[in-house]
């Protein structure tokens, strides 16, 4: 029979971030209940698309103040497009 990992009193800094995405799952949602693979692909995978979602607007916004991309539209329906057409700029 295998013996439980060892749990360490110093949470590693993904614990800590696995810890704050299920604590602000359970506040949006403090009603959920599921299992350890629901929660790895709902709760955990949902809060860390909202992370990279973040992250994204930040890069297209430094992307557009460069002038290496132009935005039609706003909000949600905005789209996103090369300002110069010749390719070879890309490589940042």
């Amino acid at each position: 029979m295998k013996k439980p990992k060892e749990i360490r009193d110093e949470p590693s800094s993904q614990e800590e971030r696995l810890t704050k995405a299920v604590m602000n799952y359970l506040a949006e949602h403090p009603e959920a209940s599921d299992t350890l693979e629901g929660i790895a692909e709902w709760w955990i995978m949902r809060q860390s698309v909202r992370v990279e979602v973040n992250s994204l607007v930040r890069v297209l916004r430094r992307l557009l103040k460069k002038g290496l991309l132009n935005k039609r539209g706003e909000g949600d329906d905005a789209l996103y497009f090369l300002t110069d057409k010749d390719h070879s700029n890309l490589q940042q």
